[in-house]
């Protein structure tokens, strides 16, 4: 069995997190492959991962921007293995046996088609402006397997999955969807309509490059962007219905309910921003924001 490491970089010096998988890969006579694409870094980030080219199986540069979607299923066109293994370039690997373990866990249950590894981020956050990013990990993302089981779908994220490359060839990622946020969800649930199972087991991947509150703000607004535009599309919109922040929104938006939302929300949006800035506060100020900002762009 095959697998293909599958690493889309933007902008970020991933040397460390290659020489990683590439020590285990030899030091364990892994049969694997490591295949890096550029999604049109600056110049800087290319030159600084330019070294990499002597150590990786293919390392593809790209001219243009083509998104989060559109570069993983790019990877299906350099890839051989069985397996593909899809992890973000800010990820650290913590575990000496990281992928000897999903290796043994294919072979323990050779029928599985997805697998989901986790993820982890530092004991506490580097600093007050780095705060909010870190406390949404903790309180929501890093789940433990026993709990990621009972949701799966939900729980999936891409950042460190497994995927059968007869599944990425039979379900791919959403192209229309380039920009960050919810690209994750959507292909859980399209794996899920489909009655692809996802397992989930505990080989979590570092997050070591959290994002300051100002930035990770920025990127929820372009994610609730990217929601809205879901939404819009019927069909998108039964398939993240299961979203809490969808959940709420399909419940409330024939209500008399969402005018009043609308109007608090516009009078208190400053307010709470500045709330978030400080980061450390209660992550409900962070639905009310997302839920505030999905009705204005519904609109």
């Amino acid at each position: 069995m095959k697998l293909s490491i599958c690493i889309p970089v933007y902008n970020f010096d991933v040397r460390e997190l290659v020489f990683d998988l590439k020590k285990e890969i030899d030091s364990q006579n892994i049969d694997a492959e490591i295949i890096l694409i550029d999604d049109a870094s600056k110049e800087e980030s290319r030159q600084t991962n330019r070294e990499l080219q002597n150590i990786t199986n293919r390392f593809i540069f790209l001219e243009e921007n083509i998104g989060r979607s559109r570069i993983r299923n790019l990877f299906q066109q350099y890839a051989d293995g069985e397996f593909f293994l899809f992890l973000d370039c800010d990820g650290k690997i913590e575990e000496k046996n990281f992928l000897k373990n999903y290796i043994q866990f294919i072979r323990e249950h050779p029928n599985t088609q997805v697998i989901y590894g986790g993820r982890e981020v530092l004991n506490s956050a580097s600093d007050p402006d780095h705060y909010l990013r870190w406390k949404f990990a903790v309180e929501r993302e890093n789940l433990p397997v026993v709990l990621r089981n009972e949701k799966p779908y939900l729980s999936f994220q891409t950042n460190n999955f497994v995927i059968r490359k007869e599944v990425l060839e039979r379900v791919k990622f959403n192209p229309e969807f380039q920009k960050y946020g919810y690209e994750d969800l959507l292909f859980a649930m399209d794996l899920k309509a489909n009655y692809i199972k996802i397992d989930h087991i505990d080989n979590p991947i570092l997050n070591n490059d959290l994002e300051s509150n100002i930035v990770y703000l920025g990127k929820v607004e372009e994610s609730v962007e990217s929601l809205s535009h879901m939404l819009k599309d019927e069909t998108l919109n039964s398939k993240l219905s299961e979203v809490k922040l969808v959940r709420i929104y399909n419940k409330l938006k024939n209500t008399s309910f969402k005018v009043i939302l609308g109007f608090l929300f516009n009078m208190g949006e400053g307010n709470i921003k500045r709330k978030l800035f400080k980061g450390n506060v209660n992550l409900r100020y962070l639905d009310m924001y997302k839920l505030g900002l999905l009705f204005r762009k519904m609109k």
